[in-house]
């Protein structure tokens, strides 16, 4: 089989095709022949040496895959075989091929195409866990989703919808009217705008409920300014990294300065809370993770869940693509297609 590795750290070019030979699933597990893969920001990080989770070069990265499951280990029903799924996986997702424990896949609903179904795991988990688990949002709240034309940002929006509550997006301008289309309630361009004083004109002075953020930086104290009494910031990335030059270390030292510290007695004092999501370590919590994954795929037969793929790249162009997102060119997901 045919996987896309990460042959060292460095820019796109450095993605190379290599073969393997097929693995076997073993007790608990299924293969599922991969017809789409997703990419995410952690991918690119990765690829630059930036992401202390992922595997030492040359590796295989990659969260997400829609398939056809081909091979079922011991205890796994083979009712398995032949069906349509979505999974979560630990690395290794850039392949014609993964191994996966059964307990993370789920049917793809009939309404979705492999790459739709792509999109779903790990944007709308992290938007999940952002939204609903961990920032509580209620109807009537106000969101601030920064990134608003993203995976993340498009999943936070189809769940604050449903919910009922209020959006503000930051986006460049060009991707304002497909935003407004989608539903967001106001859209700020964050390169010609101040985007804290649009905020709080937009919220007549009073703030959000809540914010969430993947920039980084000083982006995680502009959003801590801009939350009301009761407000809670949702930070889940370091996007700001990627757009440095140099020497990585050097790099993510400068961002890290420029993050805030939140002091436990400035929290009691302004009431409002700070928390984090990374869904690369909730391995050991799979049963909530399934629970909430469960709630997506509901949420697609539904209607309220929409996935949205901005392009597919064959795994010959794993470079292209990567480039695409990191030139902020996207809106929603870029997958990865596994050429026959």
């Amino acid at each position: 089989m045919i996987q896309i590795e990460i042959s060292r750290y460095g820019p796109p070019e450095v993605l190379r095709l290599r073969e393997v030979p097929d693995m076997q699933p073993s007790r608990g597990q299924v293969r599922i022949r991969v017809k789409a893969s997703g990419i995410n920001f952690a991918d690119i990080l990765a690829r630059k040496g930036l992401y202390p989770d992922a595997p030492k070069p040359p590796c295989v990265v990659g969260y997400e895959v829609a398939g056809v499951v081909d091979a079922v280990g011991a205890e796994v029903s083979s009712d398995w075989m032949g069906k349509r799924v979505l999974a979560l996986t630990r690395f290794g997702g850039y392949s014609h091929s993964v191994i996966v424990d059964a307990s993370f896949i789920r049917e793809i609903p009939a309404t979705l195409g492999f790459p739709e179904a792509a999109a779903l795991p790990v944007n709308y988990l992290t938007a999940y866990q952002l939204v609903v688990v961990m920032g509580g949002l209620t109807a009537g709240d106000t969101l601030l989703i920064h990134n608003a034309g993203g995976g993340v940002g498009l999943a936070a929006l189809d769940i604050a919808k449903r919910i009922g509550a209020r959006t503000i997006g930051t986006a460049s301008a060009h991707k304002h009217r497909f935003l407004t289309q989608r539903g967001l309630d106001a859209a700020v361009d964050y390169r010609k705008q101040d985007w804290v004083e649009e905020v709080f004109r937009l919220t007549e002075g009073k703030g959000v409920e809540l914010a969430i953020d993947p920039i980084g930086g000083k982006s995680f104290r502009k959003s801590y300014q801009v939350l009301r009494a009761t407000g809670r910031l949702g930070v889940f990335g370091i996007s700001a990294a990627t757009e440095q030059k140099g020497n990585r270390k050097w790099n993510l030292l400068k961002i890290a300065l420029q993050m805030p510290f939140f002091h436990p007695i400035g929290l009691m004092n302004r009431n409002r809370g700070v928390f984090g999501v990374n869904l690369g370590h909730l391995w050991n919590e799979s049963e909530k993770v399934r629970g909430w994954l469960q709630a997506i795929v509901d949420g697609v037969r539904e209607g309220w869940v929409r996935p949205h793929v901005d392009r597919t790249f064959p795994f010959a162009r794993a470079a292209e693509a990567h480039q695409y997102i990191e030139s902020r060119q996207n809106l929603g997901k870029v997958i990865l297609v596994p050429e026959e």
